[in-house]
C-alpha cells in the first residue's frame, strides 16, 4: 500500500476544488459527541484534509486487515506539539488525530476506486482523550457516528489477483478503550517520535510550526516490509512493537501476561524468549513457549497470530483475516534466533 506524506496532504488541502470547511475548534473542545463528522470541519472527504490539518504517516503501521489507512493530525492554530523522547507527541489539548480505513477494489491498483469505510477520531478534550468511531455512506459524502460500532461485508481482489472477502468490523466505544488503554486512561498508541521519523516529516512538521523540541539523534522505527531500513530482528521488533506493544508492555492491558512486546523492551523471557504462558489454556495452543528460539512452529506467539478462532487469535480486534506477509516476518525472525 502507498504511504501518503505530509506535503502531499498539504497539498491536497490547498488544490481542492471542494469548499473549504472550518475547522470547528469550539466543538472540538466541548464536551458534545456530534452526529455528522463533517460538524468538525476537519476533512474535506475522507481521504482529503481541510486547510490547518496535516496528513501524516507511520514508518510501520498497524495492520488492520489490509486496510488502506490515511492519517491526519489538528493542532489547534498558535499551538505545537512537543516532541519527548522517541515516544509519544506530547499534543496539547484541542488537537485531534484523524485516521480514515478504506479499500480499494483491486490491490494491484491501491491509488483507484477507493472505497472509504470509517473515520476514527482521537480528540484531546480537558477531560482527557475521547475516540469517536464515524461511518461513511456508500456514496462517500456523509459520516455518521457509530459508538455501538457496526460490521459490514468488504470484498477486493488481492495483490495474488484473487478475490477476498471479510466482515469489517468499525470498533465500538469499549473496543476502542481496549486498545489505546494506558492505565486508566485512553491514550494515542500510533504517533510515537520513532514511528514518524523518517528523516524528512519530522523536519517539515517543525518547518510549519506544528511540532517543537529536539528531534535529532530520535530513533528511527524501521519499516517493516523493507529490508533496506532494517534487519530481519530489527523489522520484527518494529512490527511486535506496533501491533501488540500498546496492549502487551508493563503498563498495557496485557500486562499481567508478562509478554512485553514493545519496541524498548530487553530480549529476554518478558520478550517471549523461553517464556512459558501465565495461564494453562487455549490460548497456548498446546505450546509450551512463546517463542522458542529456531522453531516458529513450536512458539504460541506464531500460532496465535495464524489463528481466527475467538479466544486464540491475536491481536484480539481490529483482525478478521491473517496477515500473511507479517507472520512470515515473525516465523522469520524466530527460525533465525540462536
Amino acid at each position: 500500500m502507498k504511504q501518503a506524506g505530509l506535503l502531499a496532504g498539504l497539498s491536497l488541502a490547498l488544490i481542492s476544488a471542494s469548499p473549504a470547511p472550518r475547522v470547528n475548534e469550539a466543538l472540538i473542545l466541548s464536551d458534545s459527541l456530534p452526529p455528522r463528522l463533517q460538524d468538525f470541519g476537519l476533512l474535506i472527504n475522507g481521504q482529503t484534509p481541510a486547510p490547518g490539518v496535516v496528513r501524516y504517516h507511520l514508518n510501520t503501521p498497524l495492520f488492520s486487515d489490509y486496510a488502506e489507512k490515511f492519517r491526519f493530525l489538528y493542532v489547534p492554530q498558535g499551538q505545537k506539539a512537543d516532541v519527548q523522547g522517541n515516544g509519544l507527541l506530547n499534543l496539547p489539548v484541542g488537537s485531534v488525530l484523524i485516521k480514515s480505513f478504506g479499500y480499494p477494489a483491486d490491490f494491484r491498483a491501491p491509488d483507484k476506486a477507493i472505497r472509504i469505510l470509517e473515520t476514527r477520531l482521537l480528540i484531546h478534550r480537558a477531560s482527557g482523550w475521547v475516540a469517536l468511531p464515524y461511518v461513511w455512506n456508500a456514496d462517500g459524502t456523509e459520516a455518521v457516528l457509530k459508538r455501538a460500532g457496526q460490521r459490514m461485508t468488504i470484498r477486493w481482489t488481492h495483490y495474488d489477483g484473487q478475490p477476498r472477502t471479510i466482515s469489517y468490523a468499525v470498533p465500538n466505544a469499549n473496543q476502542c478503550k481496549g486498545c489505546h488503554a494506558l492505565g486508566e486512561a485512553i491514550t494515542p498508541i500510533g504517533p510515537k517520535a520513532r514511528n514518524l521519523n523518517d528523516g524528512q516529516q519530522l523536519q517539515a512538521l517543525q518547518r510549519i510550526g506544528l511540532l517543537a523540541g529536539q528531534i535529532s539523534g530520535l530513533s528511527r522505527l524501521p519499516v517493516w516490509d523493507n529490508p533496506k531500513t532494517g534487519s530481519v530482528a530489527a523489522r520484527a521488533r518494529a512490527y511486535l512493537d506496533v501491533n501488540c506493544g500498546h496492549c502487551h508492555n508493563p503498563k498495557g492491558p496485557a500486562d499481567t501476561s508478562g509478554l512485553w512486546l514493545n519496541w524498548d523492551q530487553p530480549a529476554d523471557t518478558n520478550l517471549g524468549l523461553n517464556k512459558r504462558p501465565t495461564a494453562a489454556g487455549r490460548g497456548s495452543a498446546g505450546l509450551d513457549f512463546a517463542i522458542a528460539p529456531g522453531h516458529p512452529d513450536q512458539s504460541y506467539l506464531i500460532a496465535r497470530m495464524e489463528s481466527l478462532e475467538p479466544g486464540i487469535a491475536m491481536p484480539e480486534l481490529g483482525r478478521a483475516t491473517v496477515h500473511d506477509e507479517g507472520v512470515a516476518l515473525i516465523r522469520q525472525w524466530i527460525k533465525e534466533m540462536k
